[in-house]
């Protein structure tokens, strides 16, 4: 039997049925899309995340390269949340501080970088001796504290390293931690201390150690230790992990090796670190460093980022990340590290190390540490 309507219920004509639906879809679509965009806006994750959590700004026409001697592992998640933050499209060149620099010296004016980091000094004071470097604005140099940036505003510190001894604490007593690095020359010392001298770090750090106390005295020391059997090692974390073994007694390390090694390891890593006395030169600050290239057509996007490496949040997470020394003002170090003491590198002319550099090494090689 056919299902009849009332008579007083008529259906919808065709057209009609064909509008509401093609309504319904409209709306339908609206909602997916809404509902789509709202999914899809872009945010951060890992340690990116740690230093920005909102969502991801629309992407302009602003770009910004930057050559970065600071390895990628750490500065690339700066990098991310800057891009994310600002909409600043950032296309980066990664190598060592020393091999970008020489690029740089080579490319001139015709280079493609607006902003250049440094993990050390001697870099930094290479280019500025060849005019290669333009200027931080003043309010973005103004972040840190005068001894950490250039008063001609050509470079800005914005991580600190501090130079110590790591030493194994079963193999080494408590009188026998030096007061000086002058002391590791002693008898007492023979063969007992590693120097990892190809490391950056270890030549920006004697670059200034010759600069405070001249050429002649501190290639004999470093004479002094290759005769007293010092060991060479080609970088701070090989030294932190012999010592904790027990391979060696002791080493010239940045701090926060120790710290790293340590967490990693546990409590099977029997090391430490010590300080040297006052303002011994073993015990020196070296800060990594920011400029703008003096070729750069994009100085506001640049000024804006070396600004975004002082902020808080990039601060603390260079702190957290590597236990560096944050060096914008008002920001703490982390917990676990001591205060600092002795002398910065940031308190020192970069000009009078730019070319020292070359030089430091030349004597490094000379000596023969690199045989032991």
């Amino acid at each position: 039997m056919l299902n009849v309507p009332p008579a007083h219920a008529t259906s919808p004509t065709p057209s009609r049925r064909f509008q509401r639906r093609a309504t319904w879809i409209a709306l339908a679509v609206s909602v997916a899309l809404i509902t789509a965009a709202c999914g899809s806006a872009r945010t951060l994750e890992g340690p990116a995340a740690a230093i920005y959590n909102g969502e991801c700004a629309d992407a302009g026409d602003r770009q910004l390269t930057v050559y970065s001697g600071r390895t990628e592992n750490l500065i690339q998640p700066v990098l991310d949340a800057f891009e994310c933050e600002t909409g600043v499209d950032v296309a980066v060149r990664w190598g060592a501080s020393t091999d970008l620099a020489l690029l740089l010296a080579e490319e001139g004016d015709r280079t493609s970088a607006d902003v250049f980091l440094s993990r050390s000094p001697g870099p930094v004071g290479f280019l500025e001796n060849k005019g290669l470097l333009g200027t931080v604005d003043a309010g973005v140099a103004e972040l840190v504290d005068s001894q950490n940036r250039s008063g001609s505003r050509t470079w800005v510190g914005f991580t600190g390293r501090k130079r110590v001894l790591v030493y194994n604490v079963d193999n080494v007593a408590g009188d026998e931690l030096p007061a000086s690095v002058f002391d590791l020359t002693d008898e007492r010392y023979r063969g007992r201390v590693a120097i990892p001298a190809t490391n950056g770090s270890f030549v920006d750090w004697f670059t200034v150690f010759r600069h405070q106390h001249g050429d002649d005295a501190v290639t004999q020391w470093l004479a002094d230790m290759v005769a007293n059997d010092a060991r060479y090692y080609p970088n701070n974390r090989s030294i932190v992990e012999a010592a904790g073994r027990g391979e060696i007694d002791m080493g010239l390390v940045n701090h926060y090796y120790q710290y790293q090694v340590a967490e990693a390891i546990g409590d099977g890593h029997r090391a430490a670190n010590w300080d040297f006395a006052g303002d011994d030169i073993g015990s020196l600050l070296i800060i990594t460093a920011a400029t703008v290239t003096a070729s750069s057509e994009q100085t506001d996007a640049a000024n804006e980022f070396i600004a975004y490496l002082l902020s808080a949040p990039v601060q603390q997470y260079f702190s957290s990340e590597t236990l560096e020394y944050p060096l914008a003002a008002g920001v703490a170090p982390a917990d676990v590290l001591p205060a600092l003491v002795g002398p910065e590198v940031g308190s020192l002319d970069f000009d009078s190390l730019g070319e020292g550099f070359a030089r430091s090494t030349e004597i490094i090689e000379a000596s023969g540490i690199l045989n032991e």
